[in-house]
């Protein structure tokens, strides 16, 4: 299987103050679009619940995914996420030796 790196862009907003938008990017590898959107989704909601919990919020995956900058108040939009291929101009888009 050949896996590619994604990355998820998310739509996020400031619940106290809603001008202040912008998005949310998490990158790692998948094999789909839609297995890179349900991971991103997976690792956020990990790092919301360590961080609610008091916790320290889970470092990267074995399968490179991971949530950092989680921003307190913030809503992520999951319904308009859009996962791609991640653009990266140094071409480091495809990882051969990565098995799930």
């Amino acid at each position: 299987m050949r896996l590619r790196i994604y990355e998820v862009d998310v739509p996020i907003h400031d619940t106290r103050h809603p001008d202040r938008h912008g998005v949310h990017v998490f990158t790692g590898v998948a094999d789909s679009p839609a297995t890179a959107l349900r991971r991103a989704h997976e690792v956020y909601d990990a790092a919301l619940a360590a961080h609610t919990a008091g916790l320290e919020i889970p470092g990267k995956q074995p399968d490179s995914w991971g949530a950092r900058g989680l921003r307190p108040g913030w809503q992520l939009e999951w319904p308009a996420a859009k996962a791609s291929l991640w653009n990266d101009p140094v071409s480091w888009t495809v990882r051969n030796d990565f098995a799930l």
